[in-house]
């Protein structure tokens, strides 16, 4: 498959700015850590089913889909679905509506953002799925 001009484009700025070694690459897995244990906790505090937990930790992958039509349209896609955006307007909506499921949703999708981040799976380029934020994987 040919690649296009933005494709080219994002590979030659992720190899180029961002190649993480070192410090910057232990601090940015130890906030993956952080997060999967800082969700983790919590969900434990919330009394959350762990068969629910079990359930719905590989959901988020389920954005992957998105790569059946494209690099592009994956990249995009799969940054939606592993972004902490969502996840967290989630549970801020849960809180304020005191929702306990969707705050429990809310932090099982943490959670597995943040196991992803600590295993090196960062947000996706467009240049194709190894090529992330945090490594080429």
């Amino acid at each position: 498959m040919r690649r296009t001009k933005e494709e080219y484009h994002d590979i030659i700025i992720h190899r180029s700015n961002h190649k993480l070694s070192g410090g910057v690459r232990f601090t940015l897995r130890a906030e993956g850590i952080a997060l999967a244990a800082i969700c983790i906790a919590a969900y434990t505090q919330l009394g959350g089913s762990w068969g629910f937990f079990a359930l719905l930790i590989l959901a988020p992958d389920v954005f992957m889909i998105g790569y059946l039509l494209g690099n592009r349209l994956g990249a995009l896609v799969y940054n939606i679905g592993h972004s902490t955006l969502i996840p967290a307007a989630l549970g801020i909506l849960g809180f304020s509506m005191d929702a306990q499921a969707m705050i429990g949703l809310a932090l099982i999708w943490g959670a597995h953002i943040g196991i992803d981040r600590a295993l090196g799976y960062g947000l996706k380029y467009a240049a194709g799925f190894k090529e992330t934020h945090l490594e080429r994987v």
